[in-house]
């Protein structure tokens, strides 16, 4: 048996528990995350709230997670209101929920995924570690609990993962971001006189939580973003630069796991265009599920990118402030 089948045949008495931010890139990185660590043999259970788990299933069809004996779908309740929107939840209450009402139920799961493993040969192996988003701090707190090591995950840039651990430092340098003013910083963080600014606290406490985690996961690689990840690499005992998944995904054989990452039913119309376009040509752009911004803002980058001369796919929500801008929308390349 060569090294790296018996390293696969160790791993299966290995169970991992991956629970992403209940948001669509989040959880699509965890869901990548998830396949490569399965491709080396972990049991793998991952963990979304009860809303988006049927978000799933109405975008993917009631079978899509069913999922493999060995890498299973969980839920957990997410602590809102019921609703059957079909679209991201409004970021506070939902951060609300995360910091105060998602480790009760959390502790539960991994409580009777454990209880299972007595119940018979099919039954999964005990939890042995979990792979939390590091905007789900609260598993800090149920891993010290449960005495189940845990490792962040953060599917933010390495530079924003810095700018977020120095918010509550007063900022005239940050190691490995050379002349890096406060404008510089993500809008939604800027403080004045507040202390208790509700966004900047939290991105305060998932950088800070960190420091408890027995390692932390960051979606970069070293090309991108060398200077950062040194200076990361200075504060915390274990680092790993993981990036990108989608490539490292093309690497391993095709996993038996078919499922889709999108929330939402996937619109297929742009593949007959991009086909026209030469490998590697086109710029891809999209501002996930939570960002807004202003019809203002909107129009200058669009401009911004239409003068670059390239051909460019940009993905737009609804609500993200496009309405209204008639004038863009018939541009083409």
């Amino acid at each position: 048996m060569d090294s790296k089948k018996e390293e696969v045949a160790d791993n299966k008495t290995h169970h991992i528990l991956c629970i992403p931010t209940p948001a669509q890139s989040h959880i699509k990185a965890m869901l990548k995350l998830a396949k490569l660590l399965h491709s080396r043999g972990f049991h793998i259970t991952f963990v979304n709230t009860a809303y988006n788990h049927k978000r799933f299933l109405k975008s993917l069809g009631p079978d899509s997670l069913h999922g493999l004996p060995d890498f299973r779908f969980e839920t957990i309740p997410d602590g809102l209101p019921p609703s059957d929107a079909d679209a991201t939840q409004d970021l506070v209450p939902l951060i609300e929920a995360i910091m105060g009402k998602m480790l009760a139920p959390f502790c539960d799961l991994v409580k009777r995924l454990n209880d299972m493993t007595r119940t018979g040969n099919d039954s999964p192996p005990p939890v042995t570690r979990i792979v939390s988003d590091g905007f789900m701090p609260f598993t800090i707190t149920a891993g010290r609990e449960l005495k189940i090591p845990v490792v962040f995950f953060y599917t933010i840039p390495a530079c924003s993962f810095m700018g977020f651990k120095q918010l509550d430092t007063i900022i005239d340098w940050i190691p490995g971001m050379k002349d890096m003013h406060v404008r510089d910083m993500p809008s939604f963080c800027w403080t004045g006189s507040t202390a208790d600014h509700f966004m900047l606290n939290f991105c305060i406490e998932a950088t800070e939580k960190a420091h408890q985690a027995s390692a932390i996961i960051i979606l970069t690689f070293k090309a991108l973003e060398q200077d950062v990840l040194d200076a990361i690499a200075s504060m915390f005992p274990k680092v790993f630069a993981i990036g990108p998944l989608q490539l490292l995904l093309n690497r391993i054989p095709e996993h038996p796991l078919k499922l889709k990452y999108s929330l939402w039913k996937e619109e297929s119309e742009c593949l007959q265009w991009l086909n026209t376009k030469p490998k590697g040509s086109v710029l891809y752009v999209n501002f996930g599920s939570i960002a807004v911004m202003s019809p203002e803002q909107l129009m200058e980058f669009g401009y911004g990118i239409a003068n670059s001369k390239h051909p460019f796919l940009w993905i737009i929500r609804p609500d993200l402030g496009w309405l209204g801008l008639s004038s863009f929308t018939s541009t083409g390349d």
